[in-house]
């Protein structure tokens, strides 16, 4: 007995108030937009610059003990990490804490590195200090830098294989639909202060792969039937299209969500906010496959008398239900 979330044979009208979709992306991306703008990102050390200290000590370490011990010291933005490495000792047990440079300085003080390490030695007195690295301001710049580009050519690039693999029409419908996603993302992080760093980009660009692959599987679902059904209009086509696919979708979205939920409520602050990005970047996702790239290629239109030896190339995948 197969499990499905949804009905097989479903027939739901998803361009019978297309424009309405269309409109609400509209005015979400414009309010996410706004909001970065004005409101801006609530950047985390590595965008800011600030401090890394790397702790040793032969006692386990509690990351809420660490945290609530450094406390009084009021440094704002404090990233405390336990590391794992295979090679480690049975009785080594390694912390790193980053802490976000103070206002008007270009990194931590000595005196409040100084005031960190006497903070921590009060919990655990065999605790040393291999090392302290600081990351200023100009190495912060580079990394946004990086990281827009980073974002910038993973677009382009899926750009590029759309063309190749689809027609342009699709081309614009995939890039549109994961800008929407991208910009949504960035748009949360801003009205919510969630802190923004390094593995928040990570979480987009995972979030490009999982758009793109959602948009796909409809896109190869569509250019089968487009061929099949010469004579159904293209909103026709789509429809079928995106209910066919449905039940797979679905349930791709459902057993994704319940990994990163379980993530979320039991992984820790550490990784809170990538999972928080990869939650939302899902459920955005999974819409913006169904309604905003499908809807740009009912909009743009699209040929429909391409030369094709074999109808099921490239489509065998697209009606696995997982």
């Amino acid at each position: 007995m197969r499990l499905r979330l949804v009905n097989e044979n479903t027939a739901f009208d998803f361009f019978k108030k297309w424009k309405i979709w269309v409109g609400l992306s509209s005015i979400l991306i414009i309010c996410s937009i706004v909001s970065t703008l004005v409101i801006g990102l609530n950047f985390g050390i590595d965008f800011k610059g600030g401090t890394t200290i790397r702790a040793e000590s032969t006692s386990p370490i509690d990351v809420a003990v660490y945290r609530s011990a450094m406390e009084p010291l009021m440094l704002g933005d404090i990233s405390i990490a336990e590391v794992f490495d295979p090679t480690f000792r049975s009785d080594q047990h390694v912390a790193q804490i980053r802490i976000q440079t103070q206002d008007g300085q270009e990194s931590v003080a000595s005196n409040i590195v100084i005031q960190v390490q006497a903070a921590l030695r009060d919990i655990a007195p065999d605790i040393i200090f291999p090392s302290v690295e600081s990351v200023g301001p100009k190495v912060s710049g580079e990394l946004i830098a990086s990281a827009a580009w980073a974002v910038f050519i993973a677009m382009t690039v899926v750009l590029i294989y759309i063309w190749l693999r689809f027609e342009w029409q699709f081309a614009v419908g995939a890039v549109g639909a994961i800008l929407h996603d991208i910009v949504l993302t960035i748009g949360v992080f801003s009205v919510l202060q969630i802190k923004f760093d390094l593995a928040i980009i990570a979480a987009l660009l995972t979030i490009v792969g999982y758009s793109l692959n959602d948009t796909v599987v409809v896109f190869d679902r569509v250019r089968e039937n487009l061929r099949r059904y010469k004579k159904k209009d293209l909103a026709g086509v789509l429809n079928m299209s995106i209910n066919e696919t449905l039940s797979r979708t679905v349930m791709t979205s459902v057993t994704t969500l319940l990994a990163l939920v379980s993530l979320f409520v039991l992984g820790g602050d550490v990784i809170r906010g990538f999972v928080f990005a990869m939650i939302w970047g899902v459920l955005v996702g999974t819409y913006s496959s169904v309604f905003v790239a499908s809807s740009t290629l009912l909009s743009l239109g699209v040929k429909r008398d391409w030369s094709k030896t074999n109808n099921t190339d490239g489509n065998q995948f697209a009606n696995i239900d997982a």
